[in-house]
């Protein structure tokens, strides 16, 4: 039979020990894989499903700036138009302002020296406050009795 040195029995537990660790070693790197593998996939994902939204939103943005040059357009387009509005409401002012208050005066005028006139209106009946046991007569604005 065969003796087994002390050197030998060290050196099977040195390959034992270095067979356990490069097993240990293959499943960790087994493991590092598969995760690498998992997060590739995983931005492969993203990446296509992102590509598609970013050209949505590129679309959004380009309708949105499309609708805000209409907007910006309509905006000139109310301010040019109030502008006018503006210049045709002082034209009109100046033209028919001043000869229709000529007109009211005129009228008014006619009306207080026809008004004036009536001889066959009844004169006003004095205004009196009684006061407990006599009658006082006011005076009106022109500082006259009634």
């Amino acid at each position: 039979m065969h003796t087994v040195s002390g050197g030998e029995v060290a050196g099977i537990l040195v390959a034992v020990f270095w067979a356990i660790m490069v097993s240990f070693l293959a499943v960790a790197l087994a493991r590092v894989a598969q995760t690498l593998k998992a997060t590739t996939k995983l931005v492969a994902d993203v990446t296509d499903q992102a590509v598609p939204l970013l050209a949505d939103a590129s679309a959004a943005v380009r309708s949105a700036q499309t609708q805000i040059d209409r907007v910006d357009s309509i905006a000139s387009d109310v301010q040019e138009v109030t502008s006018n509005a503006s210049a045709l409401s002082t034209t009109v002012a100046s033209t028919f302002g001043g000869p229709l208050v000529k007109v009211a005066a005129f009228g008014y005028g006619v009306r207080r020296a026809l008004g004036g006139r009536k001889e066959d209106v009844p004169a006003k009946a004095s205004r009196r406050t009684v006061i407990v046991g006599r009658t006082v007569t006011r005076r009106s604005a022109r500082g006259k009795r009634d």
